[in-house]
């Protein structure tokens, strides 16, 4: 874990020392996001239909460097640490992601982008879980960590938050997806485990800088169900600890069965006669299980 990025910024230095072509594509696709009705769908589409086109093959030159040099100064004052960038067809880039409904082009990132070479599993579920939930969780994660799988959640509240800390805690890596461009916390309460993720181990956002800061917190809700489905195409399977019926959680239960990866759904939850998703989705393929005995014959068979 020694790779750092080839583009940053931080506060010590200049706000971009990366390449011009680094900032002109990052440009570009901020520039597609603030086109009409432009959506991770009509952007995958997009590509879809250009095989191997870059954002800049979209969008002039000139707005897309400007554009590009705009949104490195804002990261640069909003962040403590350097940032970097994937683009779809760089070497690193995770081919998993291409397994996504509507893949994206673009990450940015903070930490150690190696790794994304680890064996991952996405621990998830609701942001109000119960006491046994929590439990639950830290028992997991510490399995987990001892069979050596990297830690995935998405920084919420609840279940996610437990994941990332009984990672941390348990001398295992964790990586953070959150539904907010970098620079931007959300839940305020994870402010500091946000950093600690950010400086020792992997921080991702799919989320365009401009085209959030442009709408209101409501319309910017949708950006947190589809990190989900990269949570899930970027990990081996998913474990759902706890979750309500209208939980963000299952979005990403329905997009890693449509990805071929194992949705491990804990047993209380089929227990619980409030739910309905459980059963459903274990008609799905979504595999029932008692603890970590299970899911680990499932993970290394």
């Amino acid at each position: 874990m020694n790779s750092m990025p080839i583009f940053s910024a931080t506060r010590d230095d200049s706000p971009f020392v990366g390449t011009l072509d680094t900032a002109l594509e990052l440009g570009a696709y901020e520039e597609l996001w603030t086109q009409p009705k432009a959506s991770f769908k009509t952007l995958a589409t997009k590509f879809f239909e250009s095989d191997d086109a870059k954002p800049s093959d979209f969008v002039s030159e000139e707005s897309a460097r400007e554009t590009g040099l705009r949104v490195i100064q804002k990261l640069h004052e909003r962040l403590s640490s350097w940032f970097g960038l994937r683009l779809q067809g760089d070497l690193d880039y995770p081919e998993g992601l291409r397994d996504a409904t509507h893949p994206v082009e673009l990450l940015y990132f903070q930490g150690y982008w190696d790794l994304l070479s680890a064996p991952s599993v996405s621990v998830v579920g609701t942001r109000k879980p119960s006491s046994d939930g929590r439990k639950r969780t830290r028992q997991l994660v510490k399995a987990l960590v001892d069979d050596k799988f990297n830690i995935v959640s998405g920084l919420a509240e609840g279940i996610d938050t437990e994941a990332h800390r009984a990672a941390i805690e348990n001398g295992g890596y964790t990586i953070a997806v959150i539904g907010t461009p970098l620079g931007n916390v959300y839940p305020k309460s994870n402010e500091t485990l946000q950093r600690i993720i950010a400086e020792h181990f992997l921080l991702i956002s799919q989320v365009p800088v401009e085209r959030y800061d442009m709408q209101n917190p409501r319309s910017n809700r949708f950006f947190f169900p589809e990190r989900n489905k990269t949570m899930s195409a970027l990990t081996k399977a998913t474990i759902i600890v706890e979750a309500g019926e209208t939980s963000g959680t299952l979005v990403q239960a329905r997009e890693a069965l449509r990805q071929n990866r194992k949705v491990f759904i804990l047993n209380s939850c089929f227990e619980n006669p409030a739910l309905t998703w459980p059963e459903k989705f274990a008609a799905k393929g979504a595999i029932r299980v008692r603890g970590y005995d299970d899911i680990r014959q499932e993970l290394v068979d």
